[in-house]
């Protein structure tokens, strides 16, 4: 009898375990790696609804910035920059070296590309619908997610894709708008690829093996800082002030916690949850961010919690517990 050390990688090395090897039995070997293998799943999915939680905090504080005059643009630009010197700065504290070779830099480009026009395609699409709307369109990602995995022969179980169906059914319940809607097809085009360029990213982070040596924190430093160069390229050449409406120490504090909690954070244990869970149920597990967002709007913002509303965030609870309770990664 040997007493050997097994150590399994997650996404911080958390977990260290000391086994019992006997010549000739493995099945105590495979209990341990089982349930070192559940403890992942539960701290991929807890990432996943990090995620969410501080995404959707956006609102919290880009509403104060908004009144203050501070342009999209600007916010968007001040938002990826402070995120990336903030993460940067960490990262050397930490003495993480940046080195990645060329194969894994022009992946991460990609990555920034994907990420900042997901952004971009989204507020773009506020100009010719109405925002419950563009939600809805933008919450189809979880289907296109799966999708895309199906092309690459990676094949979700009928649990995800039920879940995945009652997910959007109970988006499509939370951003029912009031009214007549206009179908202006700009806007859903532009909606639909805001969906369709966050999906790829997430797929990309999931299945990219250029970049599984990658630790999540270069990932998302690298994503951060193209994302950020694009935004203010953007802001340049659309001729917006890089400063515009940006004054006082409030404003300051608000484009601070808008670069830490929905964009640093988030980006993070995004990355965190994709490796551990897969991309296809971290985007099912995205569908908490709009009950996030509407948490945040009611507590802070005083806006109205009607019916649909309760309906649409009881359905989302129940296909996004669903799906955790019966599913294995995948």
């Amino acid at each position: 009898m040997t007493l050997t050390r097994s150590w399994r990688s997650s996404a911080s090395n958390f977990f260290r375990i000391y086994i019992i090897a006997v010549p000739g039995e493995t099945s105590v070997r495979q209990f341990v790696l089982v349930s070192m293998e559940n403890k992942n799943l539960v701290w991929g999915y807890a990432a996943g609804i990090i995620i969410c939680v501080f995404y959707f905090l956006i609102s919290l504080f880009a509403k104060p910035l908004l009144s203050m005059g501070v342009s999209v643009d600007t916010m968007l630009s001040i938002r990826y920059l402070l995120a990336v010197v903030i993460l940067g700065v960490w990262l050397l504290f930490r003495h993480e070296t940046f080195r990645v070779n060329k194969a894994q830099f022009l992946r991460l480009c990609v990555l920034g590309i994907l990420f900042a026009l997901s952004s971009m395609l989204l507020f773009q699409s506020y100009n010719y619908i109405p925002a419950g709307l563009a939600t809805t369109i933008v919450f189809l990602y979880p289907v296109l997610v799966a999708l895309i995995m199906v092309f690459l022969k990676v094949y979700p179980t009928w649990q995800v894709w039920a879940s995945i169906f009652m997910t959007f059914i109970g988006v499509v319940i939370l951003s029912k708008p009031s009214g007549n809607v206009s179908l202006n097809l700009s806007g859903l085009l532009l909606a639909g690829g805001s969906a369709l360029a966050y999906a790829m990213y997430l797929v990309v982070v999931n299945r990219s093996r250029r970049l599984r040596t990658v630790s999540s924190h270069i990932l998302t430093f690298y994503a951060l800082g193209i994302g950020s160069i694009l935004f203010i390229l953007h802001n340049a050449f659309s001729g917006g002030e890089f400063f515009g409406g940006v004054h006082g120490w409030f404003c300051w504090m608000n484009l601070v916690g808008l670069a830490v909690f929905p964009t640093l954070v988030s980006l993070l244990t995004l990355a965190m949850a994709t490796r551990i869970i897969g991309a296809t149920r971290t985007s099912v597990l995205g569908v908490f961010e709009p009950v996030t967002a509407i948490a945040v709007g009611t507590i802070f913002f005083g806006e109205s919690l009607t019916l649909n509303i309760i309906v649409g965030v009881i359905i989302t609870l129940i296909a996004v517990t669903f799906m955790i309770v019966t599913g294995k990664r995948s």
